[in-house]
């Protein structure tokens, strides 16, 4: 009776052990444990994908100069922008290199800005195109700089010049510094909050054939943008392959 009562013992040992054998671990054909991983969480390959929404804070300076005949008071020389909120954004993609470190390939427009009155208007709009890298902390912070190039897009319209729209489109070298926080969403989406400084050179732009005492001559209007200064903050979304 014992002998029978230790064999029932044993099977029911040996049953509890297989009912609590890992899903992940299946019987070969001889008797012991072969791993067959069915993941849902695949290694990722690197690649990420992104938008991102900007709130841009850009600071600048317009110098004007006229011909003789159109001397305008001291006053009215030139025109300081500080800290001008306009809303932009970006698309980007990248890879991860070497556990910690990114690059990244962004396109991004800053926004548009106008200022206008009674006799003129000027416009100023900036696309870019940045190639930036990133080193991540474990904690969920990173550190990044970033090249690239600028085409600012700058419209003067006044009731003094001999047409319409008057607009210039420049190419400028941009680079930046950049400080932000990414929070898993889940094993692919991040969410990322990021912080940037960025510069970028300035442009000229002239306006020739100005009309004075109604009568079309050889007057020129010139605008002598200085370097332009960026404050950014963004929320964005990366999806990670």
């Amino acid at each position: 009776m014992k002998k029978i009562l230790s064999v029932f013992v044993l099977a029911g040992f040996v049953a509890t052990g297989a009912m609590a054998a890992p899903s992940y671990l299946t019987r070969d054909n001889n008797g012991g444990y072969r791993v067959t991983y069915d993941y849902t969480d695949k290694a990722k390959t690197g690649w990420y994908i992104g938008a991102r929404a900007d709130l841009n804070f850009m600071n600048w300076e317009n110098k004007y100069s006229v011909d003789e005949g159109l001397k305008a008071p001291e006053e009215f020389n030139s025109d300081k922008y500080s800290f001008e909120p306009v809303f932009g954004g970006s698309i980007f993609g990248g890879t991860k290199i070497a556990y910690f470190w990114r690059a990244e390939l962004e396109a991004g427009y800053m926004g548009y800005f106008e200022d206008k009155d009674a006799e003129s208007s000027f416009s100023l709009q900036v696309p870019y195109l940045m190639l930036n890298g990133y080193y991540d902390f474990v904690n969920g912070f990173y550190l990044g700089a970033g090249v690239g190039v600028a085409m600012p897009v700058t419209t003067i319209d006044t009731i003094f010049s001999n047409g319409g729209e008057r607009k210039e489109y420049a190419f400028a070298p941009m680079a930046g510094v950049m400080l932000g926080y990414a929070y898993e969403l889940d094993d692919n989406l991040i969410l990322d909050f990021r912080y940037r400084l960025s510069g970028m050179t300035g442009l000229d732009q002239r306006i020739n054939d100005i009309v004075l005492d109604g009568e079309t001559g050889t007057h020129w209007f010139q605008n002598d943008i200085d370097f332009i200064l960026d404050n950014s903050v963004s929320i964005g979304i990366r999806y990670e392959f």
